[in-house]
C-alpha cells in the first residue's frame, strides 16, 4: 500500500534582487498525494449511470454521473452518456497520477460496457474486471399474483 501512495514536496525560493530584502523569500506549495493503484466502481441501472473512482483504502478521489453532467430523462442511460462521465471523471482525477485501475460493476443498464471501454482509452490500465450485480438466490417471497 505505502508503494501506491506517495507524498511530493516541491520548494521555490525567489530570486533576490539588489532592491529586496535579504532574507531569502520560500514559498512551499502543499504536498499532494499521488496515488498510483485505486478502485472504479460503476453503477448502471436502467435510469443513470454512476462512476466512482477511489484509492484501494477505499478514500474517494473524484465521482460522476449522467445526471450530474446535465443529461436528462432517458439519455441518461445511454452508452454515450457513460463514455461522457469516465472523461468528467478522468479530469477530476488527473491530478493525483492514477495509473492502474480495479473495475467493479453493478448493475444491468446500457453504459455498462462503454464505460469500461472509456476507461481504457483514457489512459488506465485495467488491473480486472469484476460484476458484483447482486443476485437474489431465492432469498424473498414473490407478490401474489394479480387477480382481474
Amino acid at each position: 500500500m505505502e508503494e501506491e501512495v506517495k507524498k511530493t514536496e516541491e520548494a521555490t525560493v525567489a530570486p533576490e534582487t539588489e532592491a529586496s530584502e535579504t532574507s531569502a523569500v520560500k514559498k512551499v506549495k502543499k504536498s499532494k498525494r499521488q496515488v498510483l493503484k485505486g478502485r472504479a466502481s460503476i453503477q448502471c441501472t436502467y435510469n443513470n449511470t454512476i462512476i466512482t473512482i477511489a484509492d484501494l483504502n477505499g478514500a474517494v478521489l473524484g465521482w460522476s454521473s449522467s445526471g450530474h453532467l446535465s443529461f436528462k430523462g432517458a439519455k441518461k442511460s445511454t452508452p454515450y452518456a457513460a463514455t461522457q462521465v469516465v472523461a468528467d471523471v478522468t479530469e477530476k482525477v488527473k491530478k493525483y497520477g492514477l495509473q492502474e485501475l480495479e473495475v467493479f460493476v453493478k448493475g444491468v443498464g446500457q453504459g455498462r460496457e462503454a464505460s469500461i471501454r472509456a476507461l481504457s482509452n483514457n489512459g488506465f490500465n485495467l488491473i480486472g474486471i469484476k460484476d458484483i450485480t447482486p443476485i437474489p438466490h431465492n432469498g424473498c417471497r414473490p407478490r401474489r399474483p394479480r387477480r382481474i
